[in-house]
């Protein structure tokens, strides 16, 4: 896995289509179709929907990668390693931010204390909102690191399909789909 600075610094995140291949490539590859068919209020893992890509551990981490057009994108979540929502005097996740972003959902989640940080992707980088000297974690490390590498994110399909070095041809099919993904040939056949 890749090794971010704490906190993480926008340029901690690969393009924003690197990581958008390689987080759709981890849903695919780790959907599980009855969990979608199963009523439950809550639901773990990586995902794909009309709101972006999604990783959820039903529990103190959650991250969406959503497209804004134009080549902008939004990167926000938390892990429970962030110290943002707590530092003292609070700090302006949005100080900064272009007037695409989507404001008023952003600023829900801050009031009801659900973001550790925010990163929009612009004029082909990252961005975020400054931080005090002081702050030690933004959660962007243990939250997203496993997709800002490849290997990460092989890594990420085998320990979520609970593949190990024991299984023949797994972690050659998991580099091979990640490969896939990052040139744009994965295709629902290539599966």
């Amino acid at each position: 896995m890749g090794k971010l600075h704490r906190p993480g610094r926008p340029d901690d995140l690969p393009d924003a289509r690197l990581l958008w291949a390689r987080w759709a490539a981890v849903a695919v590859a780790t959907y599980d179709r009855d969990e979608e068919r199963e009523p439950q209020q809550h639901r773990s893992g990586y995902w794909i929907d009309d709101d972006g890509l999604h990783w959820d551990d039903c529990g103190c981490t959650w991250w969406v990668l959503k497209w804004f057009g134009d080549g902008r994108a939004v990167l926000v979540g938390e892990d429970e390693s962030s110290k943002v929502k707590w530092y003292e005097p609070a700090i302006d996740l949005l100080a900064g931010a272009p007037e695409w972003l989507p404001r008023r959902y952003l600023q829900e989640l801050i009031d009801d204390y659900m973001v550790g940080c925010i990163y929009w992707f612009d004029e082909g980088a990252w961005h975020r909102a400054p931080y005090p000297d002081d702050l030690a974690d933004d959660g962007l490390d243990c939250g997203i690191s496993a997709l800002t590498t490849r290997a990460g994110a092989v890594g990420e399909i085998a320990e979520q399909l609970e593949f190990d070095n024991t299984d023949t041809g797994m972690p050659e099919l998991c580099e091979q789909l990640i490969d896939d993904a990052e040139h744009g040939a994965l295709t629902e056949t290539g599966l």
